[in-house]
């Protein structure tokens, strides 16, 4: 990356170099899991799922309004980062090294990274079943890696996350490199200097006073009504209400569609 200091190769990426990487259209990868060097990658070409344009398919309405899974956000970060990087049918490599999950992690702490986790049950009493994790700064959002071990729950996790990322007033869904999956899911392929005016864009409208909401701010407004969080942000809808937060974030799209 340019005009920045070299790293040794057992520290974590620095924050505000990270930060500046990805304002920059850049990002971090490793060759292997184990690999402590690392290299930045600048794409010719980027992917992005256009927030306001995204309309997830009647079958997938359904299953999040069933509420199937227990989704919730920021309370599993770790673990979803280290499902991410885990080996998998079709990819035994991963580029998410130990180096690189523990810098995410370190920006996690600081409010620039975050999780969505879909849970077969109770959080933290049932299976971790899917979720997905990325980077957030000036109403961008930096889709990072997804993983699923139940049907459909990374579809899940990526459904409450565009409807969070609207409520919360994001202007950018990047996920980097397109594949056929994401297509499937509304992706569109853009060139990276478009890329990088969107990011502009965003970063100018971002100091707007008008809206300002982080992302766990964004899950319990949506699914309760409530503007400022409890200590976790793993919460239902408030007793009484009658819809479901699977109802809601459905519904959430019926509405914008």
């Amino acid at each position: 990356m340019h005009g920045t200091p070299p790293l040794d190769n057992e520290s974590p990426i620095p924050v505000e170099m990270l930060l500046l990487a990805y304002r920059s259209g850049i990002f971090p990868m490793a060759d292997s899991r184990e690999d402590t060097e690392l290299f930045w990658v600048e794409p010719k070409d980027r992917a992005i799922i256009p927030l306001d344009d995204f309309s997830p398919g009647r079958s997938l309405r359904k299953v999040v309004r069933s509420d199937r899974y227990t989704v919730t956000c920021d309370t599993a970060f770790a673990d979803v980062v280290a499902a991410c990087a885990a080996p998998r049918p079709g990819h035994p490599e991963s580029w998410i090294s130990d180096r690189i999950a523990a810098s995410y992690v370190r920006l996690h702490e600081v409010g620039h990274a975050h999780s969505i986790e879909c849970w077969a049950g109770i959080p933290h009493q049932s299976d971790l079943v899917g979720g997905l994790y990325g980077v957030s700064f000036d109403r961008v959002f930096c889709g990072e890696s997804m993983f699923s071990r139940a049907d459909n729950a990374s579809k899940v996790a990526l459904v409450w996350l565009v409807a969070l990322l609207k409520h919360a007033g994001f202007r950018v869904l990047d996920c980097q490199f397109m594949t056929d999956h994401l297509a499937s899911l509304g992706a569109v392929e853009l060139s990276q200097e478009h890329y990088m005016r969107l990011v502009a864009e965003a970063g100018a409208k971002a100091t707007n006073p008008v809206k300002t909401m982080t992302l766990g701010d964004a899950y319990v407004s949506l699914v309760s009504g409530v503007v400022s969080p409890p200590a976790s942000s793993s919460v239902r809808s408030p007793e009484g209400s009658r819809s479901s937060p699977g109802k809601l974030i459905a519904q959430s799209f019926i509405q914008t569609s």
